[in-house]
């Protein structure tokens, strides 16, 4: 069954009420510089007023709204001991606070699998899926012994992360709440699941993410981060840079070579492996690796076009913020963004990750076409423009609404 869109349809006897919903929320931690925890947070800071936030976490951070914190303690050492321990604390922490305020939770929610008693759980990356891909980095044949621990602890890690998700997401009674439409066949292949999951397209912040930002910080950034004003700079934000596709994207340059491309990088990640792709390409002066900076608008403001050629990739933010911007991007078919694109219209979709030919041919369409080029760009900025943080922060309280009224079926029946 395919997934739906969430749409927002608040139920008139959920805001009647006077009681606020207690609603307990487990994450290892919560701020606006991770990923997943930035999407969390948005999502909360969000939520209707009658909601009464209890989180349960390591640390929280950037949160903008009345909450209560239960401080789940972190242990030193491998990441391993910590995850089995925050587990079992996370767990015991919600037992003591129900029992000391003589009230259970209304409902249970956690990124991930991060509790096995959740009543909702909004899914970034299937764990199993990344330990079928990730599995030939670690073999132990061919590796040097010296990263053997390495190898067990991601061995056992992974193990015990994958023995969760399978536990939490097999539960028929748990609501698995999605970025993107194709995150559902993972689940049923891996899982067997059949229901139909609710899928939440996340937001953006279009204060900070908007055309005028962009022209207006253009010349700076032009300036502070190209060697040459006339470069057609195509961006690439994100870790993990094979996955991203940052292979295919620089394979894509050198084929341009008649063209004044340039590819703008942006990762947290040791660049060593991104410099000496491009050394294999001759194309080191055709390639720039920069850190993230907070206010990450400014990378947009230097580019031309942005590329998310992703072998895998659940929603990513950068996509939807270039839009936001006003970018024209192309995405690949494996990117869940590609779900809110229109191929030729307000975006391009690379169907094969791989294909550097057919990338590099999508780049030289939007240096040579300038009228294609605006208008693929205008078109993104209105697509972008209906997903907020405002109507995510609804269709999860849409979500959490409709757990509540199953839970009272089950109750009563």
């Amino acid at each position: 069954m395919d997934e739906a869109e969430i749409t927002v349809a608040l139920p008139d006897e959920r805001t009647q009420q006077q009681k606020k919903i207690r609603l307990a929320v487990v994450s290892p931690f919560l701020d606006k510089r991770h990923g997943t925890e930035r999407i969390v947070t948005e999502w909360l800071n969000h939520l209707p007023a009658d909601f009464e936030l209890h989180i349960f976490s390591q640390r929280v951070e950037q949160m903008e709204r009345l909450f209560t914190w239960h401080r789940v303690f972190k242990l030193p050492g491998p990441h391993l001991f910590n995850f089995l321990w925050w587990t079992i604390a996370n767990r015991l922490c919600r037992l003591w606070s129900a029992w000391a305020q003589g009230r259970p939770f209304d409902l249970v929610y956690t990124p991930g699998a991060n509790c096995l008693d959740a009543d909702a759980i909004s899914i970034h990356i299937v764990f199993g899926d990344y330990m079928e891909r990730v599995r030939p980095a670690m073999q132990w044949r061919g590796a040097n012994v010296r990263s053997w621990p390495r190898i067990l602890h991601r061995k056992l890690y992974y193990s015990v992360a994958r023995w969760m998700e399978r536990r939490a997401y097999r539960n028929s009674e748990t609501t698995l709440v999605l970025y993107a439409r194709k995150t559902g066949d993972q689940i049923r292949r891996l899982y067997g699941r059949k229901d139909q999951f609710p899928v939440i397209y996340i937001g953006v912040d279009h204060s900070t993410f908007n055309p005028a930002r962009r022209e207006k910080l253009r010349s700076e950034a032009r300036g502070y981060l190209l060697p040459s004003s006339n470069r057609f700079v195509v961006l690439l934000i994100g870790n993990d840079w094979r996955n991203k596709g940052v292979p295919c994207l620089l394979d894509a340059v050198a084929r341009l070579g008649d063209l004044p491309i340039h590819a703008l990088i942006v990762t947290g990640e040791d660049s060593e492996g991104y410099r000496e792709l491009a050394r294999r390409h001759q194309i080191e002066g055709r390639v720039s690796i920069a850190p993230p900076r907070a206010d990450v608008e400014f990378y947009y403001a230097a580019a031309d076009a942005y590329a998310a050629p992703s072998l895998e990739d659940t929603f990513g933010l950068p996509p939807q913020e270039a839009m936001a911007c006003g970018l024209p991007v192309i995405v690949s078919a494996s990117n869940g963004t590609s779900e809110i694109i229109t191929d030729g219209v307000d975006g391009l979709i690379l169907q094969d990750p791989t294909d550097a030919a057919t990338l590099a041919a999508m780049i030289r369409r939007l240096h040579d076409d300038a009228g294609f080029r605006m208008r693929l760009g205008e078109n993104a900025s209105q697509t972008a423009s209906r997903y907020t943080w405002q109507r995510n922060g609804q269709q999860l309280a849409e979500v959490f609404y409709d757990v509540l009224r199953q839970k009272a079926a089950h109750t009563t029946a």
